[in-house]
């Protein structure tokens, strides 16, 4: 004997104590799928045999198999449920939960149940509690189909059992994960046979007679590419030729070429056929009426066919829900009345509208779940995103569009109809004051709950990263306050690990530790980039207003943003940043960059010069402080150093020795960091150095090698080379000695004249080793450059020698976790997540630069 259950099912082990539950619940099933009624009466008590916690026990066990089946997970109850009253809660739970019930019923004669319990040492009731279970099962076991259980098994013998060959988990209708595509799938037809037929034909599906066998009504559709069609419901009614579009779909969904989800029209229909008394209305007696001409035997053949579709699927490993009037997080991949009766009408919020129709509760606002979900049911004007949920009634049968969505290219493809078939009672076209998206509408505010806490954030790169409360919190400061819209912020950059620490006597950091970080991970090519001396900007530039209104939904703030790293306005002044930022789309549009890419927006990440632009305030208190300052002070000891050594005083020229090379310090440092500086007296003082095109409207450019980032960029820069600045980089082989030995010598020569020094990148922009995700990008700084971070006097002996010992994990670990966060979150802006999807990345990174870590590496 076989078993059979559903995949997804809480399945009841009933029977008396001592009939065997617990051993059956061991064999067959996972210990961690079974949840039983003596070890949370142990939890509770200490004590499995104590009755006095059973209350207790049970509102244990409650919870477990509710927390069980909301995630989705196959459940056993081992206890006795063996009276009514104990098994409806549980039957409550599995319909809360839109999980199947079971029941296996383990009815084993008295005697036995009594022997084994005089056996075991942990009992010490009686026979009299047997015998009081045995009936209460005996009154309640020919019940058991009315309470709601799905399948019954009932095992009255001891050699019942032993021939059980195991139990079969069986997938749900609804279970189509192992298809994936590609789909084709079509909004409401409604009968609209012409249009259907053109919309097929756009699709690339070739249409062809041949004999009728029964079944495929003389049709057969084809296609190429082995797309597959998924019919969204409402197959009939209203319009003019339902009953040849009921022959297409169930000759294609016969043929494999095709899957279809049944509409409330179609439910309907099928009611009418099957006998009920159903009100002809809306549209369902154009229907009969068309059907008067066919068979007993076709409509018959409609008949079953309507009543064997299945409420919804769940395709593509969970990626995709398709189901007529959409399904929420909750109900995917289960089977209850809720779940279908979702699937057919959604839900109304009890209101009727000024047009005498129901007031249909908004699902999709809420919608948080991981699978795109793809729905009619609704007619709305245009199809539409929102929250991956998407409805694709464009209202045909109303004199609108048929539309079809090509999955996973998420491309809309449409024909119009002929004519307006039905007059809607509702207009299909409604005034709205808003020229924005439906996402981009409900994104017009974000969710503190999204960000706040504790937050485990999935990326492609990294998998899952911890985003840890404290964290959380200094980056809600930033976002709250200082940063800027949140619409435009898309990304931040990740910070930079500098490379190893070098292993020559007067050098911190020097090139050859950077190149053998990716050398020795057997990547044999990189490439190195001067590094400017600016401050690090991000750049969203549009190609119009009407790109910034259509793709980030922001209304009236010019064609784009310059934003730092920490999602801060780089600009204070709005003028001059509209002005900057015009100067880099004429650039862009000069460029042929717009045609080029085949976009009309981009994002840039780049480095703006002059430092000295946007740290003004930290140069004047800080930097120059401290250069005025220590200068003064120094040249005045040196002075009187000098005026005592004439003197003869024992001592006194090691002394002067020594302040004289502290006074020669900080001249080094005042004039390394004067490098970073300059008068901005108009627009083109400032100098522009992009190094990633980081995102194009449907492509983040992460898959493109660095050198394709640099020569593409060279187009730009060279559009207006007056405030953009071209990166000089080099491409170096790893393998190769004299390849190695230039670049070294090009970064001396460069850090000799001043130059801060150099970034060392895979020549992939992304690449892995052994352990993994590899940094994206090493930083080597030169001598003097590193005077500015470590102080004037860094260089000494003493100070090279403690600094040498600093630690480098933290900030390559931060680094790669900032990077993957970063590509995830333009990633998930390019595929039109909702905002508070993209805007989690954001604030990943932002929260993970509160880590404890050195700033100055």
């Amino acid at each position: 004997m076989e078993i059979k259950v559903p995949e997804l099912s809480l399945i009841l082990l009933i029977g008396a104590s001592g009939s065997g539950k617990s051993t059956f619940a061991n064999k067959y099933f996972d210990k961690h799928e079974v949840v039983s009624s003596d070890v949370c009466r142990g939890i509770v008590s200490n004590d499995e045999n104590n009755q006095a916690a059973t209350g207790d026990a049970f509102d244990l066990l409650n919870f477990i198999i509710a927390k069980r089946l909301k995630n989705g997970l196959l459940t056993v109850v081992d206890a006795t449920n063996v009276q009514k009253e104990s098994r409806k809660k549980l039957i409550n739970l599995a319909r809360e939960y839109h999980t199947l019930p079971v029941a296996i019923v383990l009815d084993l004669p008295q005697r036995i149940c009594e022997d084994r319990n005089e056996n075991r040492e942990d009992r010490n009731f009686g026979g009299h509690v047997i015998r009081q279970q045995k009936k209460q099962l005996k009154r309640s076991i020919k019940g058991l189909k009315r309470e709601g259980f799905r399948k019954i098994y009932v095992l009255k013998s001891e050699e019942e059992i032993a021939e059980i060959s195991g139990i079969t988990h069986e997938k749900l209708y609804n279970d189509k994960k192992d298809l994936h595509g590609p789909f084709d799938i079509i909004g409401d037809i409604h009968g609209c046979y012409d249009e259907t037929i053109e919309l097929l034909e756009k699709l690339n599906y070739k249409i062809s007679s041949v004999e009728d066998n029964g079944t495929n009504y003389g049709i057969e559709v084809t296609h190429p590419e082995n797309r597959q069609v998924i019919f969204i419901g409402d197959l009939v009614d209203r319009g003019p030729n339902s009953p040849s579009v009921l022959k297409l779909a169930m000759s294609m969904v016969r043929s494999g070429v095709a899957l279809c989800v049944p509409g409330n029209h179609d439910l309907k229909l099928q009611k009418k056929l099957n006998g009920k008394n159903v009100q002809l209305k809306h549209g369902l007696a154009e229907t009969m009426e068309q059907l008067e001409n066919e068979s007993d035997a076709f409509k018959e053949d409609v008949r079953e066919f309507l009543y064997s579709l299945i409420s919804h699927y769940i395709l593509d490993n969970g990626k995709l829900a398709v189901a007529h009037a959409g399904i929420k997080e909750e109900m995917q991949g289960r089977g209850s009345g809720a779940v279908r009766s979702f699937c057919l009408y959604g839900e109304t919020t009890g209101e009727i509208d000024e047009f005498g129709l129901p007031v249909r509760y908004n699902w999709a606002s809420e919608y948080r779940g991981k699978a795109k979900v793809v729905y009619g049911h609704t007619p709305v004007p245009k199809a539409e995103w929102l929250n991956k949920t998407i409805d694709i009634d464009t209202g045909c049968v109303f004199g609108g569009e048929l539309t079809a969505l090509r999955y996973p290219e998420e491309e809309l493809v449409s024909v119009k109809a002929k004519k307006v078939y039905c007059e809607p009672v509702k207009p299909l076209v409604t005034e709205s004051d808003s020229n924005l998206s439906h996402q981009q509408e409900y994104d017009d505010l974000l969710n503190i709950d999204d960000v706040i806490g504790k937050r485990i954030v999935q990326t492609r790169l990294r998998n899952n990263l911890t985003i840890r409360e404290e964290n959380s919190i200094a980056a809600l400061e930033v976002m709250s306050r200082f940063a800027i819209n949140p619409k435009w912020l898309i990304y931040l950059p990740p910070t930079m690990s500098p490379c190893g620490t070098s292993e020559l006597p007067n050098y911190l950091e020097h090139p050859q530790q950077a190149i053998n970080y990716y050398k020795k991970r057997n990547i044999e090519k990189i490439v190195c980039e001067e590094k400017h001396m600016g401050s690090r900007a991000v750049l969203v530039v549009c190609k119009d207003e009407q790109t910034v209104l259509k793709r980030f939904g922001i209304e009236n703030e010019g064609v784009g943003i310059c934003y730092t790293r920490t999602g801060r306005n780089f600009f204070n002044n709005e003028k001059i940043e509209q002005e900057f930022l015009g100067r880099v789309q004429n650039a862009l549009t000069k460029s042929n960059f717009w045609e080029k890419h085949k976009t009309d927006w981009v994002c840039l990440d780049a480095e703006l010069m002059p430092w000295s632009a946007k740290a003004q305030a930290l140069l004047k208190e800080q930097y120059a402080a401290v250069g005025t300052s220590a200068k003064n002070a120094l040249t005045e000891v040196e002075q009187v150093l000098q005026q005592s050594a004439k003197r003869n005083i024992e001592g006194i020229n090691t002394l002067l020795n020594k302040f004289s090379n502290k006074r020669k310090s900080i001249d080094k440092f005042i004039d390394s960091y004067r490098n970073y500086c300059w008068e901005v007296a108009d627009i083109e003082d400032f100098k522009l150095a992009p190094f990633h095109i980081l995102a194009t409207e449907g492509e983040v450019h992460v898959d493109k090698n660095h050198e394709w980032h640099m020569e593409n960029i060279k187009e730009i820069c060279l559009a207006d080379e007056k405030i953009f600045r071209i990166t000089p980089y080099k491409i170096v082989e790893t393998q190769s000695e004299e390849s190695v030995n230039n670049v070294i010598k090009w970064w001396t020569e460069l850090t000799e004249k001043g130059g801060e020094g150099m970034v060392v990148k895979p020549y992939d922009f992304v690449s892995f080793g052994k352990e993994g995700l590899l940094q994206p990008a090493v930083k080597c700084r030169g001598s003097e450059y590193l005077r500015i971070i470590y102080g004037a006097e860094y260089d000494t002996p003493e100070n090279m020698e403690r600094l040498k010992n600093r630690g480098l994990s933290k900030k390559r670990s931060l680094a790669l976790r900032e990077f993957a966060l970063g590509v995830e979150g333009l990633e998930r802006f390019v595929r039109k997540e909702p905002l508070r999807r993209i805007h989690e990345s954001v604030f990943g990174v932002l929260a993970l630069e509160s880590e404890e870590v050195d700033p100055r590496l």
